[in-house]
């Protein structure tokens, strides 16, 4: 029952990613940042949708991308090293 009000309730919040303009193939970029923010929120059907527009391999690399880009962008923001950035997002002690 819950999975059934999860799912009606959360297409409201979480619209479905409309199809790309004119049958344009998504890029691994995109399918990497709408898998990630879909993650984020907790909105499977969001992310497993996003995992089926490329490959394995793509989308892999692209998370790692999109992962070292928001290191990079955050450890500039605070002042620290991408190191100590990445630590912290995992809960690890700093090294």
């Amino acid at each position: 029952m819950f999975d059934r009000l999860r799912k009606r309730f959360g297409e409201v919040w979480h619209p479905p990613v409309p199809p790309p303009p004119s049958g344009r193939q998504r890029n691994l970029f995109e399918a990497a940042a709408t898998y990630v923010a879909a993650c984020a929120e907790d909105d499977y059907d969001r992310s497993a949708e996003a995992a089926r527009w490329v490959s394995p391999e793509a989308l892999c690399f692209g998370v790692n991308e999109l992962a070292c880009r928001a290191v990079i962008a955050l450890a500039r923001e605070q002042d620290e090293t991408p190191q100590h950035v990445a630590r912290s997002l995992l809960g690890l002690p700093r090294s």
